[in-house]
């Protein structure tokens, strides 16, 4: 699955600027609405927050992975932040965040957003594909291993 076909450079920061779990689902979303796919920032925002508060999107080892069902999109988006410093998001192992995934799909997006979930959480079940996300300089580079990676 090439999952460069739901993120775009645009949809890409490796400088997220937030100290907390609320302004990082602020900038991820910002991001996002960068996609013609996106129709209501403001509902998609609400959605996000409103999953959150469910249960922690924080997986462990620094990773997390914010998403949602919703009618504010008209397809699949994948937002990509990282933060040098890491950020307390309530992760499952209470250690701070450097690699945040947001993950945006329409709500008759049945197994197609699945799909997405379970190939980034593959990717990122690796030290080492997680140590290349933090090192990472480009976009095009981000797109490429996360398009590539085994």
């Amino acid at each position: 699955m090439k999952l460069s076909k739901f993120c775009s450079e645009d949809l890409i920061t490796f400088n997220l600027k937030s100290t907390n779990k609320e302004g990082v689902l602020n900038e991820l979303v910002e991001l996002a609405s960068k996609s013609n796919l996106v129709k209501d920032p403001s509902a998609l925002l609400e959605d996000v927050k409103e999953r959150e508060e469910l249960v922690t999107t924080g997986v462990g080892y620094g990773v997390a992975f914010p998403h949602t069902k919703t009618r504010a999109t008209k397809g699949i988006v994948i937002a990509f932040g990282r933060s040098g410093k890491g950020i307390d998001f309530d992760a499952m192992d209470h250690k701070p965040v450097n690699l945040f995934f947001l993950i945006a799909a329409p709500e008759d997006a049945i197994g197609a957003h699945l799909n997405v979930m379970a190939r980034l959480s593959y990717i990122m079940k690796s030290e080492e594909n997680r140590q290349k996300m933090m090192t990472v300089t480009s976009p095009g580079e981000l797109l490429q291993m996360i398009d590539t990676v085994e």
